[in-house]
């Protein structure tokens, strides 16, 4: 399984569509097995969750995530887990424990760059 956070640093993002890039974990046997960043390739509607489709991820982890990325995440079998804050690995490592769970919050706008998973 291939899990994606939207990254700042070593942080989880606030936002998805404007983090920094994407930590990748690879995850089996429910241990992280490799860990790799990509950067953000840029922020069009619609393009990240085809990119990090084709990177083979199975969940996403964010601070933020708007409506419309969330549905093309859902529509193409991808889990969608916002609301999440702190470490990249903790995040990880919660989740992997069943300890970390949605908050199914939906940014709005994009004015409010940072702020979504408030």
């Amino acid at each position: 399984m291939k899990i994606a956070v939207a990254s700042e640093g070593k942080y989880v993002s606030g936002h998805f569509g404007h983090c920094e890039g994407f930590t990748i974990y690879q995850v089996e046997d429910k241990k992280i097995k490799n860990e790799e960043f990509k950067p953000n390739p840029g922020h069009k509607p619609g393009y990240l969750p085809v990119f990090l489709k084709e990177l083979d991820v199975n969940i996403v982890i964010s601070g933020g995530m708007g409506a419309t990325a969330q549905e093309i995440f859902n529509e193409n079998g991808i889990e969608v887990v916002v609301g999440a804050e702190g470490l990249c690995s903790d995040t990880v490592e919660k989740f992997i424990k069943g300890e970390l769970k949605s908050t199914g919050s939906v940014c709005t706008e994009h004015a409010h760059e940072g702020h979504c998973s408030e």
